[in-house]
């Protein structure tokens, strides 16, 4: 069996000389050239299981190499070798499809573990590795589904990133597969027997994010009894999601730019970084570029992490997919509910459900059918039993207007926020009620309430001139709860 053969392309010899040990210390044979020129000439001769290029070389740039071989009809991961600190160059590459980069000088411990990765591209997939149009009907969620033109679109997508090392950021409403997208991303790539750890940033304190992400040492703070890993080691050599990355802290996200950059991390407490070898995916509903033109998230950040952008459709955009939806729904509920193996919608449902809009999208729609199981005769689903206030347009249940574990933070809210708001402010609460006296009923309860509740905060933001720590104090609540009301009720600093 022969060895896989590596191009190195770079114009400083004892450059090429160490890479060229280094990769045949690993076994691999080694091609190099000095110029664009002879490393075209070579890869007319050669087929190469990975090809690293310097970004300049005396004859071009080695982003002209990256174009070439991403857009041949051979599949060859092509990394290159940046400066040091030439954060834009490596970006620059990577979105040219670049499978990754390294920067001078060039540690050899990450050169191996690129190698490695860059490798398992070109082993046949693994028969168990889940395919872009699988169907998991059980287990703990459900992959990507649909035929509609969208999801083809976005399965093509996933497939062509899945072979890259590139940032993604995905964006999407809520409910819209967020991170099944990440997860399959995953799955496809040579990553897909490495961990995939999902964080959601939102759900953190602010106080342990770097605890949290970078692990700590024995006896760093109170409580460290023992030394613990933190998410970028617990996902080193696979993929680490981070979800709702707005919600990320800006002292945060200065740590985590670095993190990124060096790939290297520091445990609190320690002296000593450590070398971590990981794929990031960002998701978020919010718009970041918003976020950054308000100052609420870095720039060199954002474009650290936006290298590639995923954006998944809402369930309204792709109606056509609500009856394999419904069917996949159906078979995971089953594991958990055995009236669900059976059960089966009227055709007057399956138009009813095409006929809404879907604002908390598939997580909606999840949540639509498990309501309906409990009403349902003899597994049959009528119109009534799945609870819609109407065709598109809708306002969908409470609950769906929630992300994951939102629902868990939120209980028991309701009342503390409401008795808490008539003191802070009944004068707002009573001109509220004045103005919409003249009502018997009003015509929307959920909208009544939230107008109702969309003044009292902004009453106490107004108070405490918008600082939201005082604000959620003066309400009775926890400042995660006011922030996640802010969001739902689209109370923003400008209003």
């Amino acid at each position: 069996m022969t060895s896989p053969r590596i191009l190195v392309v770079d114009d400083e010899a004892h450059l090429r000389e160490l890479l060229e040990i280094a990769l045949v210390k690993m076994g691999l044979d080694v091609d190099s050239a000095e110029n664009l020129t002879v490393a075209r000439a070579r890869l007319a001769q050669h087929d190469y299981a990975l090809i690293l290029t310097d970004m300049r070389l005396p004859d071009g740039l080695g982003i002209e190499l990256v174009r070439e071989v991403t857009c041949g009809e051979k599949v060859i991961p092509i990394a290159v070798i940046t400066a040091y600190g030439s954060a834009d160059n490596a970006v620059m590459a990577l979105k040219a499809g670049a499978f990754d980069y390294l920067s001078k000088p060039v540690a050899l411990d990450q050169l191996r573990l690129m190698v490695q990765s860059a490798l398992r591209i070109g082993k046949p997939a693994e028969q168990n590795r889940p395919q872009p149009d699988a169907r998991v009907r059980g287990g703990p969620g459900l992959r990507l589904i649909g035929q509609s033109a969208a999801m083809q679109e976005l399965r093509t997508q996933i497939v062509r990133l899945a072979r890259s090392m590139a940032p993604v950021a995905i964006t999407g409403e809520s409910g819209s597969g967020k991170e099944l997208a990440a997860r399959d991303i995953h799955a496809l790539s040579p990553r897909a027997d490495k961990p995939f750890v999902a964080v959601n940033c939102g759900a953190i304190p602010e106080a342990l994010m770097e605890a949290e992400f970078f692990g700590y040492r024995k006896g760093a703070f109170t409580g460290a009894a023992d030394d613990r890993d933190g998410f970028f080691q617990a996902a080193n050599g696979g993929t680490l999601m981070l979800d709702e990355v707005a919600d990320l802290p800006l002292a945060m996200q200065v740590k985590l730019l670095r993190a990124i950059q060096e790939r290297r991390v520091r445990k609190v407490g320690a002296t000593a970084e450590e070398a971590v070898d990981v794929r990031l995916i960002s998701a978020t509903h919010q718009n970041l570029s918003e976020c950054v033109e308000s100052g609420r998230f870095r720039q060199d950040l954002y474009y650290r992490l936006n290298v590639i952008e995923l954006k998944l459709p809402p369930l309204r955009e792709r109606l056509d997919d609500i009856s394999l939806l419904v069917a996949a729904i159906l078979g995971r509920l089953s594991v958990f509910a055995p009236q669900a193996e059976q059960a089966s919608l009227t055709p007057a449902a399956l138009e009813a459900l095409r006929a809404y809009a879907f604002p908390g999208n598939v997580r909606e729609l999840e949540n639509i059918l498990e309501r309906a199981l409990a009403f349902a005769n003899d597994g049959l689903i009528e119109v009534a039993d799945l609870g819609l206030k109407g065709v598109a347009g809708a306002r969908p249940a409470e609950a769906s207007m929630f992300d994951d574990g939102e629902i868990d933070a939120l209980a028991g809210v309701g009342a503390p926020i409401a008795s808490a708001a008539m003191t802070a402010s009944e004068t707002a609460v009573a001109g509220a009620g004045m103005q919409r006296a003249g009502l018997e009923l009003p015509p929307s309860l959920p909208d009544y309430l939230d107008d109702i509740e969309r003044d009292v905060i902004r009453q106490a933001l107004a108070r405490t001139h918008f600082n939201r720590t005082k604000a959620a104090d003066l309400l009775g609540i926890s400042f995660r709860q006011l922030r996640y009301r802010m969001q739902r009720l689209s109370i923003h600093e400008q209003d």
